[in-house]
C-alpha cells in the first residue's frame, strides 16, 4: 500500500509538471535547492577588503539597445536560395527563442509546390525532430491534406517562428516580428501560388488582420509576394482542432474552398 501511494503521488506530481508546461530537464542530475540555500545561509560571511571608491566617470557609457524587431531584414535579403536562408537563420541572434529551443525547425515538403502552409511555431515533437507538424497536429494536417487529394510532396510547410517557445506558449509579437523578414523571404523563394495561414498568429503576422481567427477564416485575401499578389486564406490550426473537435466542420469548409481555388489556378 505505501508503494502504491507513492506511485500515485509521483504520477500526480508529473501531471502537475506537465500542466505547468515543464517538459524539459535543465540539468542531468536533480538538485535540492532548499538544502543548497540553507548551506549558503550557514556559511560564514566573507568580509570585503576595504578599498578606495573608484572615481566617478565623466561620461556614462550608453547601454546596448534591445534588438529591433526588424533586425533580420538585411540578413534575410542576403539569401538567394532556401539553403542560404536557413544558414542565415542559424546565425541569427535577434530572437530569444533560439536560446531555449533545441534546434531550428525550418520547413518540410516540396519547395516547388504551388501551395504553402505557414503555421505558428514548433511544438515539442517538432523541436526534437527538426521538422514542422510531425506531432499529433501534424498527423491531423496530413489527414486534412489527404481529404482534398494532397500530401506533403505537393505542399510546402513552415512556421512564422522557427524555434519552439517554452512550454508551447504562443509566440509574442516581438518574437514573430523578429522572424518576420525571414518568413517573408521564405515565401518569396518558394513562390507559391496559394498561401494558407494556419492559426491566428500566422494570420495576424502575415496578413495584418487584428480580428479573431473565427471571424477571418475561410475568406480569400490578398498577400503581396514581392510585388505579386497571390490569394491567401486563414484556417484553424490543427492543434486547435484537436482541442475543439466540433470545429472540424469549419476546417472542412475551408478545405473545400482551397480545393476549389486549386482547380481555378
Amino acid at each position: 500500500m505505501p508503494e502504491e501511494a507513492s506511485r500515485a503521488a509521483l504520477a500526480q506530481l508529473l501531471r502537475w509538471y506537465a500542466d505547468m508546461g515543464v517538459d524539459l530537464a535543465v540539468d542531468d542530475a536533480p538538485h535540492d535547492r532548499f538544502a543548497e540555500s540553507q548551506n549558503l545561509e550557514r556559511a560564514p560571511a566573507v568580509q570585503p577588503t576595504p578599498r578606495r571608491a573608484a572615481p566617478i566617470p565623466t561620461r556614462t557609457p550608453a547601454s546596448a539597445p534591445p534588438p529591433s524587431p526588424l533586425a533580420g531584414i538585411a540578413e534575410a535579403a542576403k539569401a538567394r536560395t532556401l539553403e542560404e536562408l536557413q544558414a542565415e537563420l542559424l546565425a541569427f541572434e535577434g530572437c530569444g527563442l533560439k536560446a531555449t529551443a533545441t534546434q531550428l525547425v525550418f520547413a518540410d515538403g516540396n519547395p516547388q509546390a504551388d501551395i504553402m502552409f505557414v503555421g505558428e511555431a514548433p511544438g515539442a515533437d517538432e523541436d526534437r525532430i527538426g521538422r514542422p507538424f510531425v506531432g499529433r497536429a501534424g498527423q491531423l494536417l496530413d489527414k486534412m491534406l489527404a481529404a482534398i487529394g494532397l500530401d506533403r510532396t505537393q505542399v510546402y510547410i513552415a512556421n512564422v517562428v522557427p524555434w519552439r517557445p517554452p512550454g508551447n506558449r504562443t509566440p509574442t509579437p516581438l518574437e514573430t516580428g523578429a522572424c518576420l523578414p525571414f518568413t517573408r523571404r521564405q515565401i518569396e523563394l518558394v513562390a507559391p501560388k496559394i498561401l494558407i495561414c494556419l492559426g491566428a498568429p500566422s494570420m495576424q503576422t502575415l496578413l495584418g488582420i487584428k480580428e479573431g481567427i473565427m471571424r477571418s477564416r475561410g475568406r480569400w485575401m490578398a498577400y503581396d509576394r514581392a510585388g505579386t499578389t497571390i490569394p491567401a486564406m486563414a484556417m484553424l490550426h490543427p492543434a486547435y482542432l484537436l482541442r475543439q473537435p466540433s470545429h472540424k466542420k469549419f476546417a472542412w469548409q475551408d478545405l473545400r474552398e482551397l480545393a476549389k481555388k486549386m482547380r481555378e489556378i
